[in-house]
């Protein structure tokens, strides 16, 4: 019966862990600003300057010349990638609950699309504003 004891309350302990661990998209924002302010000093998250990014015209690609073209320009509604044909979950966290949830997942889907449709891997600065963007981009 103790070492039952023991065990729940070990189990609660760690959950708990867990939910104070858990990336947010707000916390996710916080790292990338922290990572930007060390390179530009006072540099503060921008919405606009996240959709700009998001609506830019790259030219790297004739395919993918901007993130719409994939996400599409509702945040809140499944995108799909214009060349393997594959569903995008929506970028909205409102519609997407996973989205922006794991620093590793938004670094491998960062490096790959930044790569494919920027033709270079985006800065701290850009991250902390395009998910800005997408937080923001939600309530409109």
């Amino acid at each position: 019966m103790i070492a039952a004891k023991k065990i729940c309350i070990a189990l609660m302990v760690l959950a708990s862990a867990n939910t104070a661990f858990a990336e947010t998209p707000v916390s996710l924002v916080s790292g990338y600003a922290a990572e930007a302010a060390k390179a530009a000093p006072g540099f503060t998250p921008s919405a606009k300057r996240g959709q700009s990014f998001f609506i830019k015209e790259w030219s790297v690609s004739q395919k993918m010349p901007n993130c719409t073209v994939c996400h599409g320009k509702n945040l809140k509604i499944d995108g799909k990638h214009v060349i393997t044909d594959k569903r995008i979950d929506p970028l909205a966290p409102a519609a997407n609950p996973e989205r922006f949830t794991s620093t590793a997942k938004v670094e491998k889907w960062f490096k790959r699309n930044c790569k494919e449709v920027v033709g270079r891997e985006c800065t701290a600065a850009e991250k902390a504003d395009f998910i800005q963007f997408v937080i923001q981009g939600e309530q409109s």
